[in-house]
């Protein structure tokens, strides 16, 4: 397959010293080499452009971005096509989950869904175009003139919304993603050239690599140019871009997140409820083939339904063996598939001994399921790989949150009784959960959601105060 062109720049971005390739999940990409001379002439391109974002209305700018989004979502638009194409080339996902993947993450892309996130955000989204009145003055709010987006790589199409999120606030923005998300955000752009290119001046995506060499002293200059950073990935990445950051850029770290789930007696009343509860559990866990933050990697199970934690354990490994049929896993590296034999093999161990330990295998395929009573959060190895664990009441599980607590993110809660749902919130918020929804949901947080606690466009704007 022809290697994929991994950058849109706007045509005023400077000389390139060369291409190289990089190799992606079933395929390879291609993208261009800046000196750190080209970089900051990019940098100063993008920032120009931003001076005819800032004249364009946010309900506007919007609509134009919402009308490319819903190309993605749109059956036999060239845009979807091309990205249900190359996802699997680039992203490591099977075809099927390729277009599960894309259709939850467009519906976010759309103008409705945009219009939710601004309103959600602002009283009234005019604060970004003007200064609006209020009971103690009037107020304006305002994108930073050049927005840096570091993206993972994990999931695709989470540098689209962050792309967008930067043009909603007026910044221009330079999106590198990760090497498992280059395909979406070219594309979005791509599109967005067509549609309203004096919108799209004001944005580039570039992929390069980590390490030595050129494409460092190139993300040196993007970091000393930005004016605000955003950056996803582990905790040490984090780390690192925050270390050669300037103290005076704004940087916004999204690091890593871990979830899980939670399965009350009320969804296991009779054999019929406790299967739709086991094939919701495991779309949630095989949905990014559980690569996302939102993925739960384990799933506490109250004791004192009609089906026992034990006997959903062997529900889900039905479910999951379905789901591998329907959307089945992508392609996992040796070293991935080493990590799940192992812990395959020391569970087996653990049952030979007579522990009260069970696993369900999916034999080629990576699905596990591992039933046992040790109650610590320990995270999976990823690729729908999930733990069972029985509990006596689902508030018992808090506790032994606490070593992961700064890291919690999505809590997916099924079966909770009415009145302990009440204390449940309380003491998971308490714990460190970002998010409780239902497991349907989990790998969808809605737009106007608070990314990892906080308000994913406010963070991006610096407020202007017009006193009296």
């Amino acid at each position: 397959m022809t290697p994929f062109d991994a950058w849109t720049l706007p045509a005023s971005a400077g000389d390139r010293l060369g291409e190289e390739r990089a190799e992606a999940a079933g395929g390879a990409v291609c993208y261009p080499v800046l000196s750190s001379e080209a970089m900051r002439g990019l940098c100063a391109s993008l920032r120009g452009s931003r001076e005819a974002l800032l004249s364009h209305a946010v309900l506007d700018i919007a609509a134009s971005l919402g009308a490319v989004g819903a190309r993605f979502g749109s059956s036999g638009d060239p845009l979807r096509e091309a990205a249900l194409s190359l996802l699997p080339h680039t992203a490591g996902l099977s075809p099927p989950m390729a277009e599960l993947v894309l259709d939850g993450m467009a519906r976010d892309w759309t103008e409705p869904r945009l219009l939710e996130l601004l309103e959600a955000e602002f009283a009234d989204p005019r604060v970004l175009d003007t200064f609006q009145a209020g009971a103690r003055g009037s107020s304006r709010a305002l994108g930073s003139p050049l927005t840096l987006h570091i993206g993972s790589g994990t999931v695709p199409g989470v540098s689209v919304t962050s792309l967008i999120r930067a043009l909603l606030v007026k910044s221009a923005v330079l999106v590198k993603p990760g090497l498992g998300d280059v395909v979406l955000p070219n594309l979005f752009l791509r599109g967005l050239e067509e549609h309203a290119p004096e919108i799209a001046a004001a944005a580039a995506v570039l992929y390069w690599p980590g390490g030595e060499g050129p494409a460092s002293d190139a993300e040196a200059a993007a970091l000393a140019e930005a004016d605000a950073v955003i950056v996803y990935g582990s905790d040490d990445t984090i780390r690192d871009v925050r270390s050669r950051t300037p103290a005076s850029v704004r940087l916004v770290a999204y690091h890593h997140r871990l979830s899980l789930g939670l399965v009350g007696a009320e969804a296991l009343t009779g054999d019929e409820m406790a299967r739709a509860t086991a094939t919701s559990v495991a779309l949630a866990v095989a949905t990014f083939d559980q690569r996302g933050c939102v993925s739960p990697h384990l799933v506490y199970v109250e004791r004192g339904g009609a089906v026992s934690p034990h006997a959903l354990a062997g529900l889900l490994a039905e479910a999951l063996e379905a789901l591998e049929r329907e959307i089945p896993s992508g392609a996992i590296t040796p070293e991935e598939a080493s990590a799940v034999h192992q812990i395959r093999g020391a569970a087996e161990l653990r049952m030979a001994a007579g522990e009260d330990v069970a696993v369900y295998a999916g034999g080629e395929a990576p699905w596990t399921v591992i039933y046992e009573p040790e109650p610590d959060f320990k995270p999976s190895c990823l690729n729908r790989v999930l733990r069972v664990v029985p509990v006596r009441k689902l508030v018992d599980v808090v506790p032994h949150l606490v070593r992961v607590r700064r890291h919690l993110q999505t809590v997916a809660v099924v079966g909770a009784g009415e009145v302990e749902a009440v204390e449940l919130h309380e003491s998971l918020a308490r714990a460190g959960a970002l998010r409780i929804t239902g497991f349907e949901a989990a790998p969808w947080p809605p737009p106007w959601w608070h990314h990892d606690g906080m308000g994913p466009l406010n963070t991006l704007v610096r407020w202007v105060d017009a006193e009296g």
